[in-house]
């Protein structure tokens, strides 16, 4: 039967979003003081090597991924919460009880990043982790002003969808809108991110007028 000048009821759609891929975020609720320590850390650091290591980076530095090794309460605070967060997000399937809690201890990298205006960095993914996540001790002054960019950058898993006929359309679908783009995450210091490490991903330009300090990690088993 026709209602109005519609075929159906969109009321009667049932929808199931196949093959969603997570991104969560949390603010750590101590981030001013952790944040604070952690910048001293860092530049400390950088000043020590400042050769650094070479991987997804378009100018800035990058420290070895040592981190959890680095030692100091900051460091050791902000690997607990980092593990912790992924435990949260994360479930071990056993045949005889099903989705169970995770037991392991993370085997786990991280590294600083240290970019300046004009830095950025290439798309990558990590592979040989499950979680990869970034933590902003400084977002440069992005969330006072959006142009400093230096937005992380997420692509689509699934390629080119029905952008390759008419770059115009969308999904009408909640949290499919961007289906066949590319999805930004704005850095917020103190703010930490997880995601899939598979799910390739760089970082925009950045042109703040201070360095973007963040921790960059990996969760494997």
């Amino acid at each position: 039967m026709q209602l109005g000048n519609n075929l159906l009821d969109p009321e009667r759609i049932k929808i199931r979003r196949l093959f969603a891929t997570p991104l969560a975020s949390i603010q750590h609720p101590d981030a001013e003081r952790l944040n604070a320590e952690l910048k001293a850390v860092v530049i400390r650091r950088m000043a020590e090597d400042r050769g650094g290591a070479q991987r997804s980076n378009d100018g800035g530095w990058q420290s070895a991924n040592d981190f959890p090794e680095w030692g100091g309460e900051a460091c050791d605070a902000l690997v607990k919460f980092a593990k912790e967060f992924a435990r949260q997000l994360t479930a071990v399937h056993s045949e005889q009880y099903g989705l169970i809690e995770p037991g392991f201890e993370w085997t786990l990298n991280a590294w600083a990043n240290v970019n300046e205006a004009g830095h950025s960095n290439a798309l990558h993914g990590h592979p040989g982790a499950f979680w990869s996540g970034v933590y902003w001790v400084d977002a440069g002054g992005r969330e006072e002003d959006p142009a400093v960019g230096g937005d992380i950058e997420f692509i689509d898993p699934r390629g080119m969808v029905a952008s390759t006929y008419n770059p115009a359309l969308r999904m009408r679908v909640e949290d499919c809108l961007a289906a066949g783009f590319s999805s930004t995450c704005a850095a917020r210091s103190g703010t930490f991110i997880l995601f899939p490490s598979w799910l390739m991903h760089s970082v925009q330009r950045f042109e703040g007028n201070r360095p973007r300090i963040s921790i960059a990690f990996n969760f494997g088993v």
